[in-house]
């Protein structure tokens, strides 16, 4: 890989009881599950060792606790562009109830009646990967986040439509990484939804 080339690492959020529950958790506020908790220090002890440039952490408290507890949390920098998609009057409910009055409702193509619409998550998508690719040189960023963003934010970095995030899929307490083939002109992704480090 060139020299020239950054790398950036996305680390998703450990488990809460809305995971468990499969309910769309967007700017809900909610703490980690004590299994959350105990993966995002396995998240850490993978990344021990490891050299960030700069960290960038999604504001609410999920993401800021996996951080802390990764132990990037003194390092790590509020990035509100970061926060998982605004669900509105679908916060809270499943895709089943959600179903139940839309029946043919997706997420990735229709957005959330007073939230964010598909397009309005990859524009701030577009936004966090203008920073990201600002950045010069060989460097590595670690980002503490969200599923569903972070589906879009790679949709974005590959070039993709937004709509295209539907095609991924990211587990909690995960860990992904973006960046480059040759040059900055081939996108790539490097690392998806690892979860090695991740217990029962």
């Amino acid at each position: 890989m060139s020299e020239s080339l950054p790398e950036i690492y996305l680390a998703r959020h450990g488990e809460t009881a809305w995971t468990i529950s499969h309910q769309h958790t967007g700017r809900t506020d909610i703490p980690l599950t004590e299994r959350g908790e105990r993966n995002a220090r396995s998240l850490g002890e993978r990344l021990r060792g490891m050299a960030f440039t700069k960290v960038l952490v999604s504001p609410l408290q999920r993401a800021h606790r996996t951080a802390l507890l990764a132990g990037f949390g003194d390092a790590g920098e509020m990035e509100p562009d970061l926060m998982e998609w605004d669900y509105g009057r679908y916060d809270g409910l499943t895709t089943v109830d959600i179903h139940k009055v839309q029946p043919d409702w997706s997420l990735f193509r229709d957005g959330c009646p007073g939230g964010e619409s598909v397009a309005a998550v990859g524009a701030r998508a577009d936004r966090a990967v203008a920073k990201l690719r600002a950045i010069d040189g060989r460097v590595c960023v670690l980002l503490f986040g969200h599923g569903h963003f972070f589906r879009v934010l790679t949709a974005r970095w590959l070039g993709l439509a937004p709509a295209d995030a539907r095609l991924f899929f990211l587990s909690t307490a995960s860990l992904s990484v973006l960046g480059y083939e040759h040059s900055r002109d081939e996108p790539a992704i490097r690392l998806w939804n690892d979860v090695r480090h991740v217990t029962t």
